[in-house]
């Protein structure tokens, strides 16, 4: 019987942080894909279904709110947040749209 191997859609536009989960996802049997922007974000989480999306807020298009807001209305994969920004009224603000958890980088 095959394990699941657990998919992660990645959408960061910061290539030290690409290049850091590019190196330890697969290492421990991730399957991983990269998006650098929010358009691609949303357009690979519907073709791929990823098992989980690990979000930045600031990306160069949209900001990651809008991505939290657009895979709400079609999806219930977990979204993991990962930014720079420490306001607690951001924290706040990605986990009522429904992101599941708040990483600061």
């Amino acid at each position: 019987m095959a394990i699941h191997e657990v998919t992660v859609l990645l959408i960061e536009d910061e290539p030290e942080i690409r290049r850091f989960l590019r190196t330890s996802l697969p290492a421990h049997g991730y399957r991983l894909h990269e998006a650098t922007t929010a358009g691609d974000g949303i357009a690979q989480a519907k073709a791929r279904n990823p098992d989980i999306i690990l979000l930045d807020l600031g990306l160069p298009d949209v900001d990651g709110t809008e991505v939290i807001r657009q895979v709400r209305e079609w999806s219930t994969t977990p979204i993991l947040v990962l930014s720079a920004r420490e306001q607690e009224q951001a924290k706040v603000a990605a986990l009522d749209l429904g992101a599941d958890d708040y990483v600061t980088k």
